[in-house]
């Protein structure tokens, strides 16, 4: 019996290598996560119970439950290159089959799909083409084209016009500045997405705390604008009312360089003027139009957002990635390639945004090494060797003993 005890010794310390020598292997696997050899002791038992003598069977290996602590990172500076800091899988598809990892090395194929080196599909969740998210859940795909451009139809205005000021003693002509007090430019964008400059004129009225705002675009003069102030130096009125918004239409058909596009509908909200009596300033003149524009980058937030960015400033939201966990992600089983799929053990994945829901964050530029401690797994080596060597010097032993008694006459 001795010879089936120390044999089972035997294979319990060779599969406790096998699977040291597996971490040791894939010390420099991202995404990797270590396993751990246990083992349970054999005792025979039979329905009249056991003697108080009994003597056990040996040992066998019960489980190889793997170790999901994290990794370290290695920072990379590729933007695809993601990490995921905490909870969480990668969920990947492949011709609708589904798997999860924590092997974040990804890159765009040639249909601007985002892919492993398996050409296993991201999944997350979409956005439609004005970068809203949609919240259906598929592989994401990032869209490399060109943005259209977007005509501007709102200005904000937050200036300062000096009190101290003197109406002009002459009537307002824009080619003349001692015909108005203050004047500032931006440039604005029609349906085309060409650039044109816009100019607001500030004239002091005659009346106290009056103003006429006079707004240009290439050359193409607009109707006064009438502001008035309240004493403490607050906007009071636009036009007469309370709204400080003004609608202004440009016609493309007679206003120089606009020919060929839309119309320029422009709202200019001036609710951010005040009067004091400290010189002009413009704190901020924006507008919301811009060019036509050529991608440029991606960007990975850490909520998992997959912005792209453009020539001309823009970015548009491309969608979210999903991350999964498991109630007992120990059970996944495993694929190869550092991918796991869901088993009846591991329960259900439960999918979300990153940062929520229990979730880690995605740390973009970066991959999660091997959690393997290689001098950890050195020392599990000496160990298990000891166990082998102790398990086959008991082999020989009992073969000392069995030729003993075969030699007694």
């Amino acid at each position: 019996m001795s010879f089936n005890i120390a044999l089972s010794g035997l294979n319990a310390a060779s599969a406790d290598l096998d699977v040291t020598s597996n971490n040791i292997a894939n010390t420099g696997t991202v995404g990797f996560k270590e396993s751990r050899a246990e083992f349970a002791d054999i005792f025979a038992t039979s329905q009249l119970g056991l003697s108080q003598n009994a003597i056990g069977q040996g040992a066998r290996l019960s489980n190889v439950r793997q170790q999901f602590n994290q990794g370290q990172f290695d920072f990379t500076g590729n933007s695809l290159d993601l990490a995921v800091s905490g909870t969480g899988f990668f969920r990947l598809s492949q011709e609708g089959s589904i798997s999860y990892s924590r092997n974040g090395a990804f890159e765009l194929n040639r249909d601007g799909f985002i892919v492993n080196a398996d050409g296993k599909q991201l999944t997350g969740f979409t956005a439609n083409t004005d970068g809203n998210l949609t919240g259906a859940l598929g592989p994401l795909q990032v869209n490399t084209g060109d943005v259209q451009p977007s005509a501007t139809d709102n200005m904000e205005l937050n200036a300062n016009l000096d009190a101290t000021q003197e109406p002009p003693a002459l009537a307002f002509d824009e080619e003349n500045p001692e015909t108005y007090n203050f004047s500032t430019s931006t440039t604005i964008f029609d349906s085309l997405g060409r650039s044109h400059l816009s100019t607001l004129y500030f004239v002091k009225g005659a009346a106290d705390n009056e103003w006429q705002v006079y707004t240009d675009v290439n050359g193409n003069i607009s109707a006064p604008t009438d502001v008035v102030f309240n004493p403490d130096g607050s906007l009071s009125t636009v036009n007469g009312a309370a709204d400080p918004n003004v609608d202004f239409t440009f016609a493309a058909a007679d206003t120089a360089g606009v020919e060929g596009a839309n119309d320029l509908d422009i709202t200019v909200d001036f609710g951010g003027l005040t009067q004091f009596g400290t010189p002009f300033n413009v704190a901020e003149l924006r507008q919301n139009g811009f060019t036509a524009g050529q991608f440029s980058s991606l960007d990975v937030e850490s909520d998992g957002t997959i912005f792209g960015r453009y020539t001309n400033g823009q970015s548009l939201v491309l969608g979210q990635l999903a991350l999964a966990r498991f109630p007992s992600p120990e059970k996944l089983t495993q694929t190869g390639d550092t991918a796991w799929v869901e088993s009846f053990e591991s329960g259900a994945p439960v999918l979300g945004n990153p940062t929520q829901s229990g979730l880690g964050s995605i740390q973009a530029g970066a991959l999660e090494q091997s959690n393997v401690n290689i001098t950890e797994q050195l020392v599990k080596m000496i160990t298990a060797q000891r166990n082998f060597q102790a398990n086959a010097k008991m082999i020989s032993t009992q073969d000392q003993v069995t030729q003993e008694i075969i030699n007694i006459r």
